[in-house]
């Protein structure tokens, strides 16, 4: 087994159970990640100014928010990607005629295009979004990222033209009507590829974990990717290797799996 210096780990359904908990065996495989010497990341799709809390019980100081358009290395951002506004702009149009609602977020608050809908009032307690407020158009210059919210049957599907971008349902029992939006050049994969590359790691001694399509291009930009037992079955033709659930230690026996818990 090579020597590996980079960990990169979605949240929900990878970190976070079903409960919004996390697991002693996560934890205790995070310690270890860093003993050995890695360089550990989040890497998700909600905003960073949301999971402080996180980083916080884990003692992690970098992440990737808002599915790549940010990145932050101990504290200091590495880079950041706001959407095109005229996309932005789009996207509200398009949820207002057919009756989606639409999270915004910048990297300091979300906008919300109505708090009055069951759905989002929801996936804001679900999420644990706090720094709330109504959408106005003069923020669509800043939006690093969207979710839409309330999207059934087909809805997807009126989203497809627009350009450069895709959707990924959101892998949470429950809320399978919500989509993260993520831009084909602006991804956890691109900003995990940017990272190692600004940091100097070699893409063979990194290290990822997932379980929703929001990952499948950070998956394939490392040298071992792990899909949980959880994941979306799409996900696993992503993954190098499949671990245990996230309510079964599955961080901790896929590091294991490479020799990391054993070393230190």
């Amino acid at each position: 087994m090579g020597h590996y210096e980079a960990l990169f780990l979605d949240v929900d359904g990878t970190i976070l159970t079903p409960e919004d908990t996390i697991q002693p065996s996560t934890k205790q495989a995070v310690a270890k990640a860093k003993r050995y010497g890695m360089e550990v990341f989040l890497a998700t799709g909600r905003p960073l100014h949301e999971i402080s809390w996180l980083m916080d019980e884990l003692d992690i100081q970098s992440a990737i928010g808002y599915n790549g358009t940010l990145a932050v290395y101990k504290g200091k951002n590495l880079f950041k990607t706001v959407m095109d506004p005229k996309i932005v702009d789009k996207f509200i149009a398009i949820a207002e005629k057919h009756g989606h609602e639409v999270v915004l977020y910048t990297d300091r608050q979300n906008f919300i295009t109505s708090f009055d809908v069951p759905e989002v009032e929801s996936f804001i307690k679900k999420i644990h979004l706090r720094q709330n407020a109504p959408f106005t158009p003069e923020a669509h210059d800043q939006i690093l990222g969207i979710t839409l919210v309330n999207v059934r049957g087909n809805g997807a599907a009126l989203y497809a033209d627009l350009p450069g971008l895709h959707l990924s349902q959101v892998n949470i029992d429950g809320f399978r009507h919500c989509y993260d939006v993520i831009l084909d050049k602006v991804n956890k994969g691109m900003a995990v590829a940017k990272t190692l590359d600004i940091l100097g790691i070699p893409k063979e001694k990194a290290v990822a974990f997932g379980d929703g399509m929001n990952d499948k291009e950070m998956l394939q930009v490392v040298g071992e990717s792990f899909a949980m037992a959880n994941s979306n079955p799409g996900l696993f033709a992503y993954a190098k290797h499949r671990t245990t659930s996230v309510t079964e230690s599955g961080i901790y026996h896929g590091l294991e799996m490479l020799g990391v818990i054993d070393q230190v």
